[in-house]
């Protein structure tokens, strides 16, 4: 007990020093300025006061265990009899979970199957095993009444559902607490920003140049370079059809998707492109429509050379 005592202290005796060079100090941003330092010291010494406890209450409980076993050897001695250690507490518990039959009784529950000489035991489930069993069945019950017939509590698709609900809201007052810029079909103008149009550039690589290549030029979409629109060449027209699509064609509406600024970008580097005449560029397609092409306001070598 002395040595445990001294380790605790020991342990306890560089926190208080700290802690009482923290209050002469003069006051100054660190550790010690922590609002929650008193809370972690009070849990870490809660945390020794029931190590310590435990510590105690082993040692006790090993020092009754040496007098029982030391007075039931003295019984047996003054009985003349040999003395026979009795089974220990862990030993009753795991006999009493398994219900093991001793080898000396295990002819009791031998059944009369016998093939080529070897003997089958009767055994039954152990204890332990039909306590799950049997509370797996009631939590069962109970998972049934709770979950289907008084919808008591949610299924997996209605936590879902409450979630997104969450989520939802939780965005719809960020966007009313920060509205930002906002962008529709109806005020959209082409950017000239070189970062706008360098992520411009980057979406319609990604994305677009499946179908109307790197270049513009077309492939299964039509030349993105010419003076020729299927659907109107202003920059309102190619917003609308990056937002809502093309119906019957590979051109889905990326409005779903797509955040207003980033079709915004992608259709003014789109208008950018027109007039630049790549090699092996696809035939016109749809009415001509003349307009000025979409250039960066600041150098055109220095924005060549970011996109």
């Amino acid at each position: 007990m002395k040595k445990i005592f001294s380790t605790l202290l020991i342990l306890l005796l560089p926190s208080v020093t700290l802690l009482a060079q923290s209050t002469t100090e003069a006051v100054t941003p660190s550790l010690w300025d922590d609002p929650y330092l008193l809370f972690y010291i009070s849990v870490g010494f809660m945390f020794i006061v029931i190590l310590l406890v435990l510590t105690v209450a082993v040692y006790m409980l090993k020092v009754l265990n040496i007098m029982v076993k030391k007075t039931q050897i003295e019984k047996a001695a003054e009985e003349g009899r040999e003395y026979k250690p009795g089974p220990t507490m862990w030993e009753k518990i795991w006999q009493g979970a398994n219900n093991f039959v001793p080898v000396e009784k295990e002819a009791t529950i031998l059944l009369d199957h016998n093939y080529d000489g070897i003997r089958e035991l009767d055994n039954h489930l152990p204890p332990w095993w039909s306590y799950l069993f049997i509370a797996t069945i009631i939590w069962g019950a109970i998972y049934l009444f709770a979950y289907h017939v008084t919808d008591s509590l949610p299924l997996s698709i209605g936590e879902y559902d409450n979630e997104v609900a969450v989520a939802n809201d939780q965005l719809q007052r960020r966007k009313a607490a920060s509205p930002g810029i906002q962008i529709d079909e109806n005020n959209v103008s082409a950017t000239t920003d070189a970062a706008n149009l360098k992520d411009g550039k980057s979406t319609f690589t990604s994305i677009c140049a499946s179908c109307h290549r790197v270049d513009g030029g077309g492939d299964i979409g039509p030349n993105l370079t010419d003076e020729y629109w299927k659907h109107g060449g202003t920059m309102t027209d190619v917003y609308k059809v990056v937002k809502n699509g093309v119906t019957g064609t590979n051109m889905v509406a990326w409005g779903g998707t797509m955040s207003p600024e980033k079709m915004r970008n992608v259709a003014s580097y789109l208008l950018t492109l027109v007039g630049t005449n790549p090699v092996n560029g696809k035939k016109p397609e749809g009415s001509l429509f003349k307009a000025e092409p979409i250039a960066p306001k600041v150098d055109s070598v220095k924005v060549q050379a970011s996109l």
